[in-house]
């Protein structure tokens, strides 16, 4: 550790005024680099940290927090699985479903779908498909309505509306004299949903729970349960204990698993791009070398001084490591301050770019996400924080030992 008299000469020596302006300009240039890696570095990580919020928001509007499906794809008692599972304290809401495939024709196209037999008022409670309608009404599901709500995507590929009639194709079949024909229901589009997500929005058909048992003869069978619960991010423990609560036979999944080859790659790139960015502020970080290594040939008379007046080599060392550290945290907390603004308010200053340049970065036409998330996490601002710090520190210590190392017969034989 510093002591104060070599605190004071070191911080001493990066205000001075230098023979040498030169070291001063690369000084700041040393600062404006750690500045602007640090900054980037919290700019860009936040803005991944809002598309993986946003996309996980959007994929949990459709898919549930847990799953619970019947042992055979189909579950008579799901009132009593229901109740077993809102016992845990985390879980808040449950609702039935079934899920089943089939076909959409209308006129002369045909589209595959997955179909989900739904209540809605307790698909409210663990989805949010009525936030997310565009046309018509989540309400107009109905016993023996026999309406239907589609994806917008999949509503564009059949050239569908709200009041159109649609036919449903099921893939049980019905035994006849001619052989087996499948079963087939007109359904009237009472909706049409879009969640941001082509997976859903393109293959997603919802019908009320009591036409869907009907079409697929199911009696009052359903496929299983969705669950939501209070922490997104404990269902994978939901669903462990969950597993031994259950009395009956049936399969659990929570939405990690349904999506978790996704979610790993968004985090695996968000881990590249802070190693990448990394390297931003590791040069800038490097620069406080060539900035020592000029100030201790420009200080060689003060060296000389210094040992002759009794200083340790270990107390000019820690005078340049002041210096030096003092240039990285400088420039480190204008980048942790610019970079925490920006990103704060990244909503503001892209679309006024946007305005100025006249360009939109993120079409709507062509992107579900228009606009430019950002979500601050401080956890991330400490990892950055500490690692330019220590970049900073570990560029000091060679042009620091070389000051140590400083003759003072040699350095003050010309003056």
């Amino acid at each position: 550790m510093a002591s104060p008299y070599e605190l004071l000469v070191g911080l001493r020596y990066t205000r001075a005024k230098r023979r040498n302006h030169f070291i001063s300009f690369i000084s700041l240039i040393s600062m404006g680099g750690v500045a602007l890696g640090v900054a980037a570095l919290i700019v860009v990580l936040s803005v991944m940290n809002g598309f993986q919020t946003e996309l996980r928001e959007r994929i949990l509007a459709v898919v549930s927090h847990v799953q619970i499906s019947g042992a055979n794809g189909e579950m008579s008692d799901w009132p009593q699985v229901a109740a077993q599972a809102s016992e845990h304290p985390r879980v808040l809401a449950a609702a039935p479903f079934i899920q089943a495939q089939g076909m959409l024709s209308f006129g002369t196209t045909v589209r595959g779908v997955m179909v989900r037999g739904v209540l809605p008022d307790f698909e409210d409670k663990v989805a949010e498909f009525r936030t997310h309608m565009k046309k018509g009404s989540f309400d107009a599901l109905t016993p023996d309505s026999f309406n239907i709500v589609l994806g917008a995507e999949l509503a564009r590929a059949l050239s569908v509306t709200v009041g159109d009639r649609v036919t449903l194709v099921a893939p049980q079949g019905v035994v006849t004299p001619a052989g087996v024909v499948p079963r087939l229901k007109t359904f009237t589009v009472a909706g049409i949903f879009e969640v941001g997500m082509f997976e859903y929005d393109s293959g997603l058909a919802l019908i009320r729970l009591e036409d869907a048992q009907r079409l697929y003869r199911m009696d009052d069978r359903v496929s299983g349960v969705r669950l939501k619960i209070d922490d997104l991010f404990a269902a994978p423990r939901v669903v462990r204990e969950l597993a031994s609560r259950l009395d009956t036979d049936a399969y659990l999944s929570d939405w990690t698993q349904s999506h978790a080859n996704f979610f790993r790659a968004v985090q695996i790139e968000k881990n590249m791009m802070f190693i990448i960015l990394s390297l931003i502020v590791a040069v800038a970080a490097f620069n406080i070398v060539s900035t020592l290594v000029m100030a201790v040939t420009d200080k060689q008379a003060d060296i000389a001084i210094l040992r002759t007046l009794g200083a340790s080599p270990g107390s000019i060392m820690a005078i340049f490591m002041v210096q030096g550290a003092l240039i990285g945290t400088i420039g480190l907390a204008a980048g942790v301050a610019g970079g925490v603004a920006l990103a704060s308010n990244i909503d503001v200053v892209v679309p006024f770019l946007e305005r100025v340049l006249g360009m939109q970065f993120l079409s709507r036409e062509v992107y579900y996400i228009s606009e430019l998330p950002s979500e601050l996490q401080w956890s991330d601002v400490g990892t950055i924080t500490v690692v330019a710090f220590v970049l900073s520190l570990l560029a000091t210590i060679y042009p620091s030992w070389r000051a140590a190392r400083t003759n003072p017969a040699e350095a003050l034989r010309y003056e």
